[in-house]
């Protein structure tokens, strides 16, 4: 088995390796996405513009927990990656099992401290007094979950990093299909009636399921990395360059956070403004699913370039990005054309009151008009993470969402209302795209240059 996995990474051709790793690592981030999808659904159900505004305004706190579950999952994948490229399974282990018990602790401070803070969080989000009684209902269990979701996705980016991507399929769509069922017991009159509440109790639940799944998968000793207490050994070299890897990112997140924020803030300032951010939230979540296309590939490039790189092998890993470019422009456009002819459809199947299908439809448009720029910036940010150039990645981390975006959403609708919403992420995306694609030769040169400095990979006594 050990083999099978390490001949994967190593030996089968780059577009065929990084297809067979991307497709269950998509299917489970789009499980994923059903953890909110049908939240949103279901709260739509109950009639409720304030309902669905409340959950809109916990998107920016769901972002930020994700943007620090990235600094520690996505670190430690490409570390542990290298280490395993360069035949260091010892090492490979030793970085997991450290990360893992570090993101339980990160996790218990995150869960006390946003129910500390509850209320002031969500109302600098653009909670109204109307939308702030449900938004703590809803925002409660998500800080719970904190607890369950940092270590989880830690030990799933270790198993992606080895190429066990079953158990990461297994562990996800198990708790999104417990999710589906759970979500009505919870929240209707028929059942437990607890309303926005219990959409969030039964993710939460759901989430819970999907770590205890992944914690079996680590003690069987199935796992090519081991995650043992022998193995834990904190160090300030190992934080920091965890971090550094991890930090691009998760401010990618962070600044989608910031800027869902600031469009929430943007939109309570105009007419109809419980109507828009309603139907920004709906429109956020649907982006979600965009998202974790490009995200579930790059799960599957990941692993066979950070592979490449620690054995610098400098052909496979120039094959790895050439292929994960090409791929990711093509997906980009195919969720672009998507989104866009079925934009109004999409938004009814959360509400059908005229006025969040008319804003929404035109939102989902906005969004994706030109989303090949997220793709590629995300795409070239996780390239730059692997080859060891952390503050360029951060730098890409930082264009789409917050240097370009941030001023556009801050200026444009005093100007022009919400036209200027509607503007703010087409014009972010024409300077993501021209960066973007000035960086490639540049990431060329640098992957070359720094494969050059590792050391000679020596294989470890284990294989």
């Amino acid at each position: 088995m050990e083999t099978q996995k390490e001949s994967l990474l190593s030996q089968v051709k780059p577009s065929q390796a990084i297809v067979k790793l991307a497709i269950p690592a998509t299917l489970a981030l789009l499980a994923k996405a059903v953890y909110n999808i049908v939240d949103t659904a279901y709260i739509g159900l109950l009639g409720s513009e304030s309902a669905l505004a409340a959950v809109g305004v916990t998107l920016p706190l769901l972002l930020i927990f994700v943007s620090i579950e990235n600094i520690f999952a996505a670190g430690a994948a490409v570390l542990a990656g290298r280490q395993l490229g360069a035949g260091d399974k010892k090492g490979a282990s030793t970085t997991v099992s450290t990360i893992v018990a570090a993101s339980a602790g990160v996790g218990i401070v995150l869960c006390v401290g946003g129910l500390v803070f509850m209320e002031p969080l969500l109302r600098a989000f653009g909670a109204s007094d109307a939308v702030l009684p449900q938004a703590k209902d809803y925002a409660f269990w998500m800080f719970i979950a904190a607890l369950f979701n940092l270590p989880a996705q830690c030990l799933n980016c270790a198993a992606r990093a080895e190429s066990s991507v079953k158990i990461t399929t297994v562990s996800v769509v198990a708790g999104a299909l417990l999710n589906i069922v759970l979500d009505p017991i919870f929240m209707f009159g028929w059942g437990l009636g607890m309303g926005v509440e219990g959409a969030s109790l039964a993710t939460t639940l759901s989430q819970f399921v999907t770590l205890a799944i992944l914690v079996w998968f680590y003690a069987s000793g199935r796992s090519l990395i081991k995650v043992a207490v022998k193995f834990v050994k904190p160090a300030v070299r190992l934080f920091k360059e965890v971090i550094l890897i991890g930090v691009p990112t998760a401010v990618i997140q962070i600044c989608l956070a910031v800027a869902t924020s600031l469009t929430n803030v943007a939109a309570s300032a105009l007419p109809d403004s419980d109507f828009i951010i309603a139907a920004y939230g709906i429109v956020q979540r649907l982006i979600l699913i965009g998202c974790y296309v490009i995200m579930g590939f790059m799960q599957g490039y990941q692993p066979v370039a950070a592979y490449a790189f620690g054995a610098k092998n400098e052909n496979r890993f120039h094959d790895c990005a050439r292929f994960s470019m090409k791929a990711t422009l093509l997906l980009t456009v195919i969720v672009e054309v998507i989104y866009i002819l079925l934009s109004s459809p999409l938004i009814m199947l959360f509400n059908r009151n005229p006025a969040i299908v008319e804003y929404g439809s035109r939102l989902l448009i906005s969004q994706v008009l030109l989303y090949p720029a997220f793709g590629l910036c995300y795409m070239m940010t996780i390239t730059f993470q692997t080859i060891g150039s952390s503050r360029y990645g951060l730098f890409l981390s930082t264009i789409r969402q917050g240097l370009f975006y941030i001023p556009a959403i801050l200026l444009l609708p005093k100007v022009w209302g919400i036209w200027g919403i509607y503007l703010s992420q087409p014009i972010a995306d024409v300077f993501t795209l021209l960066i973007c694609l000035l960086s490639y030769k540049t990431m060329k040169r640098i992957a070359t240059k720094n494969m050059a400095l590792l050391p000679d990979c020596e294989k470890d006594a284990a294989t």
